[in-house]
């Protein structure tokens, strides 16, 4: 089975060290290629220091690595606003603390070969933390998220909305139909689209790529 799987790795590895290259191009401070979720997490707890604050906002792939676990060993104190424990009156609070920590560790809907980050929100915290901050900011991302160009990474990253949609129990047509159709109901998730060209000015952007599939 290993043998079969070799030339995937391969291929993978060899798209997403090419997408680190480009970021390097974009600005960007680290970007370092791992090849599993578990070797990400260690690069990303390395590179957090021990206590500092951690805000993590609605991300599935950075879940999926452990790195909370890891972080929480570190001492470090993690805002993130899946806590069951939040309120529909305290969540916009737990937001803001997301955006306002040391840290702000995140994914991407969908990564170009040219290393560009396009991103769809529904709320707004989360490309809000993207696009400006003065905290350090590490995106994770899965080999699966990326696109060979921008339309293609907006195109995915809209169907990114559809498993968050059946996640959250909404009534988007996405979740019946496989696919985007341009909705305008109430719980419409595809409402903030942001396209990172290069990384912002003024802090620290750091991405991890990773070689498996990660997230939506």
């Amino acid at each position: 089975m290993d043998k079969l799987l070799d030339p995937v790795r391969q291929t993978n590895e060899a798209l997403g060290r090419k997408i680190c290259e480009a970021l390097l191009s974009n600005g960007y401070k680290t970007a370092e290629y791992a090849q599993d979720s578990s070797g990400a997490a260690e690069i990303a707890a390395g590179m957090i220091p021990d206590g500092a604050s951690v805000g993590i906002p609605g991300t599935v792939t950075v879940r999926q690595t452990g790195l909370i676990g890891l972080l929480e060993n570190k001492g470090c104190r993690i805002f993130h606003h899946w806590d069951p424990a939040l309120t529909s009156e305290t969540h916009p609070a737990r937001r803001a603390e997301e955006n306002a920590a040391d840290w702000f560790v995140t994914s991407s809907n969908a990564i170009t070969y040219d290393g560009k980050l396009v991103n769809i929100d529904g709320t707004g915290n989360r490309v809000a933390g993207m696009a400006w901050g003065r905290n350090s900011i590490l995106y994770i991302i899965g080999i699966n998220k990326a696109a060979r160009d921008i339309e293609s990474a907006i195109a995915r990253s809209r169907d990114a909305a559809r498993p968050n949609n059946a996640r959250l129990g909404t009534a988007a047509p996405c979740v019946k139909l496989g696919r985007c159709v341009d909705c305008n109901i109430p719980e419409r998730m595809c409402r903030a689209v942001l396209i990172l060209e290069r990384a912002p000015f003024g802090r620290d952007a750091h991405v991890i790529m990773v070689g498996q599939s990660l997230g939506y």
